[in-house]
């Protein structure tokens, strides 16, 4: 299963991206100086531990350029051992939940989202998006709505999933309008969710009930391939 994309923003990244750790979504803000070019082609792809080189560099960017997008610090995560990203990844890949990932023409990782899904009984129906991550330089093409989007579906494919959830950074609109445009609502607030370099910052809690998601049109650069195809891509 593959799709080629374009992108939009949600609190999205710099120099990598700005992913939302764990259960926390922060995405990086939109690279104006981007907008409006002739996207090339992207493809969004499961990402497992054959990715761990490239998907630890750009995690690591994002942390560094967006500290207060995520609960983990860059200093942290530096100091792990890549074997600590390739448990990351093994347990993404072995499921249930996935992580997903954005890659341009010439094969860079460009953004990030990923679905967790708790394995205890009483919460198995939940799951909730964290890591939404795009590259500043992959700006303006629909990447980041392409991501939570396939999220979205492959929570609808997991047969157990009644919601996902996801938290954004108090005051990140552009985030905001995204996910409140791929289904999700705000059902509560968390101050002082994260403090980074001694600020507070509050964090928005989101539902996106799965019966209730929008079917709305995906952008044209974007094709899903069905399982076990090829990857999509699109010019």
């Amino acid at each position: 299963m593959s799709v080629s994309v374009e992108r939009s923003a949600a609190d999205q990244a710099t120099a990598g991206c700005h992913p939302a750790d764990h259960a926390t979504t922060g995405c990086p803000t939109a690279d104006r100086t981007t907008a409006g070019r002739a996207p090339g082609a992207v493809r969004l792809r499961p990402l497992g531990v054959v990715d761990a080189v490239p998907y630890r560099a750009f995690r690591l960017a994002a942390l560094r350029e967006t500290p207060s997008a995520f609960t983990s610090s860059h200093a942290e995560e530096a100091g792990k051992p890549l074997s600590a990203t390739l448990d990351r990844l093994a347990a993404a890949e072995a499921g249930p939940g996935a992580l997903i990932g954005a890659f341009d023409g010439a094969g860079e990782l460009v953004g990030t989202a990923g679905l967790k899904v708790p394995r205890r009984s009483q919460e198995r129906h939940k799951g909730t998006l964290y890591g939404m991550a795009v590259a500043r330089g992959a700006g303006g093409r629909g990447i980041g709505r392409a991501l939570v989007r396939e999220v979205l579906r492959t929570a609808a494919r997991d047969g157990g999933l009644r919601q996902v959830l996801l938290t954004v950074s108090e005051g990140n609109e552009r985030a905001l309008r995204l996910y409140t445009a791929c289904g999700f609502e705000v059902w509560g607030r968390e101050p002082q969710a994260v403090v980074v370099d001694g600020l507070a910052v509050a964090k928005l809690h989101m539902v996106c009930l799965l019966d209730a998601e929008p079917a709305g049109e995906e952008p044209r650069a974007f094709t899903t391939a069905p399982d076990g195809g090829p990857p999509a891509t699109v010019p």
